[in-house]
């Protein structure tokens, strides 16, 4: 183990009042990280969680690894309002709603939602407005958006205002995350190519004048048409032969079979 991974630990720990031992780095490994996490990993999460003052043994704070081995810090909810909260400039949040809705997944959500920060050094809000279409998490898979649209929509907007209000960087939401790994997880997948279809009998009696006429005159042979055909379409041991019985020399491939 590291020492700087064991000094981390040991501050959080200190902080946040848990004791301290190699036993709270074990719990905390399998807790606040999502698949397997090397010690560098770890390191990186507990760097970004001291930095926000974020307890990741009750997962205000975890992580995924991400495809180049480092880390996506994810907040939950209840972390991204502990750091609005203790920020020292933070005097109040407040929200509107727009009267218009729209349905999604037969809920009705609010168009747009506005957060409005106000800070004691300041002498006007910090307002964002956030679109429901531009936010919302469309997936072939049941997600939070679907049971509780209206709800999520506030997340985004208060997350959204506060990163401009207190200029939060370096983390992301539930919501975010889960989206970067989908992405991830979708690029290492590995594309099966398309099965080829046969090539159609009618079609095949439709174009064998032509092809044999071009075989005998030596412009293309045989093995050129079948070739070409053979890239887009599986053929029959019959067609071939037909094919082949044609002569012909070594041509070039024919562009309209």
């Amino acid at each position: 183990m590291s020492t700087a991974l064991t000094t981390l630990t040991s501050q959080l720990s200190q902080r946040f009042n848990l004791g301290g031992g190699e036993e709270l780095l074990a719990t905390l490994k399998q807790t606040a990280f999502k698949g397997q996490v090397t010690d560098a990993q770890m390191t990186a999460l507990l760097i970004v969680a001291n930095q926000f003052g974020l307890n990741p043994w009750t997962k205000e704070i975890y992580a995924y690894p991400d495809k180049n081995n480092g880390i996506v810090p994810v907040v939950g909810v209840d972390g991204w309002a502990r750091i609005m909260n203790d920020h020292p400039q933070m005097d109040g949040i407040e929200f509107r709603y727009s009267e218009e809705t729209v349905e999604h997944k037969k809920k009705l959500a609010h168009v747009w939602v506005e957060a409005i920060i106000t800070r004691k050094d300041r002498s006007k809000p910090i307002v964002v407005r956030e679109y429901f279409d531009e936010v919302v998490r469309e997936a072939n898979f049941a997600t939070p958006w679907d049971s509780h649209p209206k709800r999520m929509h506030r997340h985004k907007a208060a997350i959204q205002c506060a990163r401009i209000a207190f200029g939060f960087s370096g983390i992301y939401d539930e919501d975010e995350a889960s989206r970067i790994r989908e992405k991830d997880i979708t690029a290492q997948v590995e594309v099966v190519p398309k099965a080829l279809e046969p090539y159609p009998t009618e079609k095949f009696e439709e174009n064998f004048e032509q092809w044999k006429s071009l075989i005998e005159s030596g412009r293309r042979s045989a093995d050129d048409i079948i070739a070409k055909i053979k890239s887009r379409n599986t053929m029959t041991d019959e067609q071939e032969t037909r094919l082949r019985a044609c002569g012909g020399e070594q041509g070039v491939i024919y562009e309209n079979a």
